[in-house]
């Protein structure tokens, strides 16, 4: 073997080694970055700027359930740098997702700030993002769950409402089919089947109505609306009921005051508590419908002297299919609707309704809403008369005059 094949051999043998070498320094570093990020807690790049930006709770944490990140929403439950997953739950959840599992979410109810505050329901999803770091987000379904409910209620209470005047209807037909030959018992059967048919056209009525106002957050129309307008427009649809009850409606207060909305839905709201009003009013007494504006707030109160609502009560007064008095309001043809619609009528204008009631003493239901500016016509009319000349002046009853 000449020189020159021993010199190619020679660097072969140190090819081949250096080779060697740089494969075992390769493997070397590999399992040194293995080992250290399996031991390493250090947050990978970018998580942090992810999490600031998150809406819903967000942690990263260690392998002992210490919190190393979190978006700014976590500190609502307790989930602060440095702090311990507050509930064993999620210290759980996040063990499963280390040892079996790239991904573990679980349901459950987890309180929101520091005891007594109410156990919030939540989806709580950890993922693993390294070895030894997990992420945990919880998204907060507690609403979502209480809608959910309230629909399941309401249909549920709906079917009940319908199943009594649906009933009354079919046997007072066949009674009256029946009594073919006896045209004072059809005569009879005939009124009663009229006054369910009101009935039911009426909680059908009422029902759509709730149901539009709960399922939309905008009113179909938004203009200027007198509050005089709302006021007689209410009184006007009472009329019959007042007259038959003896009951009269007096209006008082200040006039000329202005709020924006659906006047339709606002009139009928003031009409239902006018109809309670005068359903739960003794004979011969008075139910007076009050109109204030207070800073930037119109207020329209409806107060009686009857029988009152209990304390325990008041609470659950605005329900759906909620009745203080069954019975009287099987009497008056109550659906347990109309305060119901109140409250979502003056919510979907910005406002609230408030009660005060006594038993025995009577009760008043006002509703607050925000106040608007009067036209400029109604402004310019309103300041002619000012110059004209005073007339002889007519002393004001205390309580204004009947609507």
């Amino acid at each position: 073997m000449d020189s020159t094949q021993l010199a190619l051999l020679a660097l072969l043998v140190g090819a081949l080694i250096g080779a060697g070498v740089t494969v075992a320094i390769v493997a070397s570093l590999r399992a040194r970055d293995r080992a250290r990020e399996q031991t390493s807690t250090a947050i990978p790049e970018g998580v942090a700027e992810v999490l600031h930006g998150l809406e819903d709770p967000a942690v990263v944490v260690d392998p002992s359930g210490t919190v190393l990140a979190a978006s700014v929403p976590a500190a609502a439950f307790q989930l602060a740098l440095g702090a311990l997953l507050p509930a064993e739950e999620l210290r759980e959840l996040m063990r499963r997702t280390r040892s079996t599992e790239l991904t573990a979410t679980d349901t459950l109810r987890l309180r929101r700030g520091a005891p007594p505050a109410e156990p919030r329901l939540v989806v709580a999803r950890a993922t693993r993002i390294s070895s030894r770091l997990a992420l945990l987000v919880l998204r907060d379904i507690t609403e979502r769950e209480r809608v959910e409910q309230m629909r399941r209620d309401f249909v549920a209470n709906t079917s009940h409402e319908l199943k009594t005047p649906v009933g009354a209807v079919t046997l007072l037909s066949e009674a009256i089919e029946s009594a073919a030959d006896d045209p004072d018992q059809v005569r009879v059967f005939a009124s009663r089947l009229s006054a369910e048919a009101s009935r039911l056209a009426q909680l059908t009525s009422r029902i759509m109505n709730l149901s539009r106002l709960q399922s939309t957050d905008e009113l179909t129309e938004d203009r200027l609306v007198s509050v005089d307008e709302i006021v007689a427009s209410a009184a006007d649809a009472n009329s019959l009921q007042s007259d038959s009850a003896g009951v009269d409606v007096v209006r008082g207060g200040e006039r000329g005051l202005f709020v924006r909305g659906d006047a339709q839905v606002l009139s009928e709201a003031v009409s239902n508590l006018i109809a309670n009003a005068i359903a739960y009013s003794p004979e011969g007494s008075s139910v007076g419908v009050g109109v204030r504006k207070d800073d930037t707030v119109v207020e329209i109160t409806v107060t009686d002297r009857g029988i009152g609502i209990d304390e325990a009560d008041q609470d659950r007064i605005f329900e759906r299919f909620y009745r203080a008095d069954p019975a009287r309001a099987r009497r008056t043809g109550g659906t347990g609707l109309g305060l119901s619609i109140v409250k979502h009528a003056a919510q979907r204008h910005g406002g609230e309704v408030r009660l005060w009631s006594r038993p025995g003493r009577g009760s008043t239901f006002t509703i607050r809403l925000p106040a608007a500016d009067m036209p400029e016509a109604s402004t310019a009319k309103k300041s002619r008369k000012k110059k004209k000349p005073a007339a002889a002046s007519v002393p004001a009853a205390r309580n204004g005059g009947t609507v």
